[in-house]
């Protein structure tokens, strides 16, 4: 099998192929679920509450994301890797420069994703016109969690959605290669993806985005209060690979997400 590229992304969003994507933070699994048919593993500062046991991604350090994306590296072979620029890790433009350099050089990650808005137009410019692929992340920002006053549905106001939509126009705009939209209304996730060019991959952002991505931890029942937006894969499964191409298949179809894992 070929390895997957952002090429490879962009030409799934132009035939309507949908991309399956789950966490990752580990070899072992991270070859499991390329095996399973999983084009986008995403090494997210998640990891910090589902491996590190905090109760939230602020703690999570540059050297931790660094390590889990070098070991999801060698675990993967031709899957397409992006890595979470950490809490505070991308204050500055030449900040982002540098830590983003390492998440690829250290790390091996072909991506790395930032959470934020048009504030982050000039630092994804300056990445990307560096070599530096983007992924942008709208919508609720963990990692914003203190601000936002808590784990909230993003853009269910008008003046709200019509700030998410411009934010996306304006990191497209910048560069972006590709774009996380977190906790967003469906009908609002829907007008954005058709909106822009690159893959949007939805996380709680209904079924028609170009993707979507969930919590390896929650597909496989592991979290005690799993958030609306995910689904215990594993239930109706025999084993974990199982459960990861059950997962796949549903995205694949539009299966999941079903309207009880989204927002209006």
């Amino acid at each position: 099998m070929s390895p997957v590229t952002l090429t490879t992304l962009r030409e799934m969003k132009r035939r309507g192929e949908k991309i399956a994507c789950l966490t990752a933070y580990d070899a072992s699994f991270a070859a499991l679920l390329e095996q399973a048919g999983v084009e986008l593993l995403m090494v997210g500062d998640s990891l910090g509450m589902v491996v590190q046991g905090h109760d939230s991604t602020l703690p999570v350090m540059l050297a931790d994301m660094i390590y889990h994306t070098r070991c999801v590296r060698r675990g993967s072979k031709t899957a397409f890797i992006v890595a979470d620029l950490p809490f505070m890790s991308y204050a500055s433009t030449a900040q982002a420069i540098g830590n983003a350099a390492r998440l690829m050089q250290e790390g091996g990650a072909h991506m790395v994703k930032l959470e934020g808005g048009a504030w982050l137009a000039e630092t994804v410019h300056e990445l990307s016109a560096r070599g530096v692929p983007v992924c942008a992340h709208l919508g609720l920002l963990p990692q914003s969690v203190h601000q936002l006053g808590g784990y909230r549905v993003q853009g269910r106001d008008a003046a709200g959605a019509e700030n998410l939509l411009s934010d996306a126009r304006a990191l497209e705009q910048a560069g972006a290669g590709l774009l996380v939209l977190e906790c967003v209304p469906a009908a609002l996730a829907q007008q954005i993806t058709q909106s822009l060019t690159i893959p949007v991959i939805g996380i709680g952002a209904g079924a028609a985005c170009d993707g979507q991505v969930l919590v390896l931890y929650d597909v496989l029942g592991l979290i005690q209060k799993p958030p609306k937006f995910s689904k215990n894969f594993l239930q109706d499964e025999r084993d974990i690979e199982s459960a990861v191409r059950a997962y796949v298949k549903a995205v694949k179809t539009g299966a999941f997400p079903a309207a009880e894992h989204s927002f209006r």
